[in-house]
């Protein structure tokens, strides 16, 4: 499998080659706080099938060996590595793919630290747009 993707401004574009080891929606606080988002959802691939196409992320160490990276221009958080937790994987957001279709999130993780209104969104109303627009 051959995926690209990028930050919001293009400055930063990526490419990994290879089978995801995983794809999760991650509910943990550092991951919210880093996103200001409820949940991240993250495909885990081998260091080796990942390579910078274009640009230089910036890189924040949110918490011991969590490293964050993100572009320095828009901010777009794109792929976060952790070498003490998960040494030889790139976790990259799904959301920054190019076609965040092809690679659907099979599991929900650190539900432990989830914020509990997302447990069941399934009963919050739906508007194809923004209501009332």
């Amino acid at each position: 499998m051959q995926l690209e993707g990028g930050c919001q401004c293009g400055d930063v574009r990526y490419r990994v080659d290879g089978e995801p080891l995983h794809a999760a929606f991650c509910h943990c606080t550092d991951c919210r706080k880093s996103a200001g988002a409820p949940v991240v959802a993250w495909g885990a691939f081998n260091h080796a099938e990942f390579e910078v196409l274009q640009g230089e992320a910036a890189v924040f160490n949110s918490s011991g060996t969590a490293m964050r990276h993100f572009c320095p221009r828009c901010g777009t958080g794109l792929w976060y590595t952790n070498a003490e937790y998960l040494p030889g994987i790139v976790d990259i957001q799904i959301a920054t793919l190019d076609d965040p279709e092809a690679l659907p999130p099979g599991a929900h993780i650190q539900v432990a630290e989830r914020v509990s209104w997302m447990k069941d969104t399934t009963k919050v109303p739906e508007f194809d747009r923004y209501p009332g627009g």
